[in-house]
């Protein structure tokens, strides 16, 4: 019986095509590979990036730059030839261009502009016009759109003869004479309509817009709560701009949850690859936090200096003084964390305030009194063995500990709840309440709540 030969994978047959040499070759094997094929060879030999690019067809090399890394994309439009960098550019959709090119410096995006075609360079100066974040900076111009008179015959010639360069005719936007927006209608419905049958008489009127100057990260909920592939983009007049689709939904979203991490690690947004930033600015990013959060812990010390008093009359009460603003510190940042990730996918908006304190105040007694019961019990066993550690008053000592942990746990849960929510309020973004400043705000007020309970519990005592 004979054996049938190993065929050799993706990337060894990229290698032996390489040491051929053979140029047409190379472009036949690359144009049959699938996109996402095509970027992990990018990803495994980066010093052939540039080539295999260069190599394929127009179209399909424009499909293959979009999915890259930004990274990854200006090294290739470093090494390409002008001719074929300004042909990848006009070949890309206007919203990954303007993606690829607002990532990039003034000076750059100047001589690259100069490479487009006029109405590209209209249309990506446009898109660059509006604010950063928006959802202008996402939208394409290239759509199909017709009017309420129109047979499905005649809709149907309408998008033989203009949907070739849309990014999808899943949706078919209906405008008036003035370009206004009207509705939108699902290709399937016009699938199914009768020939001799009008626009007007399968809108249902209920269509869904995004405003040009929208935030994209609200842009992403109003996909998520309506299940959409693609959402017109409108202006303050309603006048039909462009459409936004999913596929820059999944981007934004990325970015977005990527950029929330970052901030709750107590760090600016890196905005580009880890191992790509520059280490300089990596450290501008990172210093800036560090030190605003060092000048916070100095409130912690000034907090200890006022009470040295106190800690000099009963020596053991600094004891606890690290369990105390980190119990207040773990319970901020846990609520923290959960309220801004409720927040970032749309379970919490600003007017569940309430809702949400009457729940973390629940919360913080529940796991305080736990917290507090150990602490006490701590006390208790540790003078049980060792008499003499707390002397006659441990009793005292573990209900300051004990009541001290239930303050501070329930501060903390409040704090990091509430904060995330104020911040939204004010318009800043609440993944900057992240939890080492939370932890570091609660220290210092921690410090005041075990003080108070011991003078509560201890004066006339130790005190």
């Amino acid at each position: 019986m004979s054996l049938e030969l190993e065929q050799p994978n993706l990337f060894e047959q990229f290698e032996l095509l390489i040491q051929k040499e053979d140029t047409l070759e190379i472009r036949e094997f690359l144009n049959d590979q699938n996109i996402s094929d095509v970027a992990d060879l990018i990803n495994e030999y980066p010093e052939y990036e540039a080539r295999i690019v260069a190599n394929m067809a127009i179209h399909r090399a424009a499909s293959v730059f979009k999915i890259l890394d930004i990274a990854q994309q200006k090294d290739i439009v470093k090494e390409l030839p002008s001719a074929k960098t300004a042909e990848l550019l006009n070949e890309l959709p206007a919203d990954d261009r303007t993606d690829f090119l607002e990532e990039l410096p003034k000076a750059a995006i100047r001589d690259l502009i100069k490479l487009l075609d006029p109405e590209e360079r209209k249309i990506t100066l446009s898109l660059l016009g509006y604010p950063e974040d928006s959802v202008g900076r996402l939208m394409t111009p290239d759509y199909v759109y017709v009017f309420l008179h129109n047979t499905m015959t005649e809709v149907f010639e309408t998008i033989r003869k203009y949907a070739r360069n849309s990014e999808t005719i899943d949706v078919i936007y209906v405008i008036d004479s003035n370009g206004q927006l009207i509705d939108d209608v699902r290709i399937r419905d016009i699938i199914l309509a009768s020939p001799e049958k009008k626009i007007e008489d399968v809108i249902d009127g209920r269509v869904v817009s995004l405003k040009v100057n929208d935030d994209q990260e609200n842009a992403s909920q109003v996909f998520k709560m309506n299940n959409r592939v693609a959402l017109p983009v409108v202006d303050e007049n309603n006048i039909l701009l462009g459409i936004v689709t999913i596929d820059d939904m999944l981007w934004v979203a990325n970015e977005e949850f990527s950029e929330d991490m970052q901030k709750m690690g107590g760090t600016e947004a890196l905005n580009e690859p880890y191992l790509d930033i520059p280490l300089m600015k990596l450290f501008r990013k990172r210093v800036g936090w560090l030190i605003i959060l060092f000048i916070g812990e100095l409130l912690t010390a000034t907090a200890m200096g006022h009470f040295e008093d106190e800690i000099a009359k009963a020596l053991i009460l600094a004891l606890f003084v690290p369990l105390i603003i980190s119990s207040g510190g773990n319970s901020g940042s846990q609520a923290s964390t959960l309220i801004i990730q409720a927040m970032a996918v749309g379970e919490i908006y600003i007017s569940d305030w309430w809702r949400v304190l009457k729940r973390e105040i629940i919360s913080g007694i529940l796991l305080g009194s736990v917290l507090g019961l150990l602490g006490f019990l701590r006390v208790a066993i540790w003078h049980s063995i060792i008499p003499d550690v707390y002397g006659p008053h441990w009793a005292m000592i573990g209900a300051t500990v004990g009541f001290s942990l239930i303050g501070v746990v329930l501060w903390g849960t409040l704090t990091g709840s509430m904060l995330p929510i104020l911040l939204k309020k004010l318009g800043a973004d609440p993944a900057v309440s992240s939890a080492p400043f939370v932890a570091t705000l609660v220290d210092v007020t921690g410090l005041i709540i075990y003080f108070s309970f011991a003078y509560l519990f201890l004066e006339g005592l130790l005190l």
